[in-house]
């Protein structure tokens, strides 16, 4: 399994000969697209969990990358205007494919008893979030309980807490109210703190 979590780091000349681009240089078209597509699929992985469709979406923003370089205005950077490029297509997608479904989040939420106090097993041990961090597999295990997430909450967590949108770029995006991302957020986030407490008791998920 493939590592979701990591930073995208930007890859070298990613900036550069932008016009060579334009004019369709073979030779600039395939160092561009070799330089970029691996972390391309990451940010379309987690938007779609699926490969075949993160291979459809990268390939669709490529297409509108080059259609669209020569208005591209220089305000931010290439690699910024690409990263929402991939992200718009990836949601694209998502929405056709999937239709967003409101699979409940209730069943993932902690339990309370009647006295309000929260319903759990006992610890046994516990791992400092610096020793967790330090495990070769916990990426991949936070990626996997990421993924357990509702589709709307899992999308709305991946896009404001990794892909680092706004509030209001996660609204206009989902096709959302600010106040109904927030909402979303919250039970999101709280929903993961459960998924990823077995980690910090030291079990195995």
């Amino acid at each position: 399994m493939t590592d979701d979590t990591a930073p995208i780091v930007d890859p070298p000349r990613i900036t550069e000969n932008v016009a060579a681009l334009i004019k369709h240089d073979a030779a600039e078209t395939t160092r561009f697209v070799n330089a970029n597509v691996a972390w391309m699929l990451s940010v379309a992985r987690r938007i779609l969990r699926d490969q075949t469709l993160a291979e459809d979406a990268v390939q669709m923003a490529f297409v509108n990358i080059f259609k669209s370089l020569e208005s591209f205005d220089g305000r931010s950077q290439l690699k910024t205007w690409m990263h929402r490029i991939v992200i718009n297509q990836a949601l694209m997608i998502l929405r056709k494919d999937r239709h967003m479904k409101t699979t409940s989040i209730d069943e993932l939420l902690p339990v309370f008893d009647g006295n309000g106090c929260r319903i759990e097993d006992n610890w046994t041990t516990f791992i400092t979030p610096e020793i967790l961090l330090q495990k070769s597999q916990t990426k991949i295990q936070i990626t996997e309980q990421i993924d357990r997430l509702p589709e709307k909450y899992r999308t709305v967590l991946v896009l404001r807490d990794i892909e680092e949108f706004s509030t209001a770029e996660v609204a206009v995006s989902m096709g959302m109210t600010e106040a109904n991302v927030k909402v979303t957020l919250h039970r999101a986030r709280a929903t993961l703190k459960i998924l990823l407490e077995p980690l910090f008791r030291g079990q195995v998920i």
